[in-house]
């Protein structure tokens, strides 16, 4: 792709390789040496609704997430952005039976 035109045909891997070592080089992934240097920001996530199958929803959500994790360490906080979990399960194991069943 040239400085200035866009390419016709969009090339994910050559973006995301451009944009990923940007990133690894500016050690803007890495977990901070300095605990405590920097403001925290924290973001738990919480499962996705269980509905038995992907829609754009489920995208729009972890792209908002992946916006605001990213802006915030760009800010200069050190941001933890942690999965969340269904820890008992029992809103996907009603999913999986209805389908199984």
């Amino acid at each position: 792709m040239s400085e200035n035109t866009l390419d016709k045909q969009y090339e994910p891997k050559a973006v995301e390789e451009k944009w990923a070592g940007f990133w690894d080089d500016k050690g803007l992934t890495a977990p901070s040496k300095n605990a405590g240097s920097k403001p925290a920001f924290c973001m738990v996530i919480p499962p996705p609704n269980i509905t038995g199958a992907l829609h754009v929803g489920h995208a729009l959500n972890s792209t908002i997430q992946d916006i605001l994790a990213r802006y915030k360490r760009l800010k200069g906080f050190d941001v933890l952005w942690l999965p969340g979990i269904d820890h008992a399960g029992i809103a996907t194991q009603n999913v999986v039976e209805r389908q199984l069943a």
